[in-house]
């Protein structure tokens, strides 16, 4: 009876290892990265509803796609709400 207690604790222990070692190694995204239709993107904290004729697509954080020819890259993000249109910032 011994023997079954101690494996059934090393088994649990080792269970609660995994999925401790699992929690550390699963990240989220911290911020996210928006786009306009017309290839303005720039970083935000969190995805907000923005107004539908800008057209915004999200993507994670790591994403460099923003890098190519296509896409113009807004370092400066003003202070407050708000949103690039056609290359300048517009708040709401």
């Amino acid at each position: 009876m011994s023997g079954l207690k101690t494996v059934l604790k090393t088994g649990a222990l080792g269970a609660v290892v995994a999925i401790g070692a699992l929690a550390v190694t699963t990240t989220s995204a911290s911020a996210y990265i928006a786009c306009n239709r017309w290839g303005d993107c720039w970083r935000v904290p969190t995805r907000v509803a923005y107004p539908a004729t800008i057209g915004v697509r999200w993507y994670p954080d790591t994403w460099v796609g923003y890098r190519t020819g296509h896409y113009h890259w807004q370092a400066t993000v003003p202070a407050g709400r708000g949103y690039y249109y056609r290359g300048g910032w517009r708040r709401w």
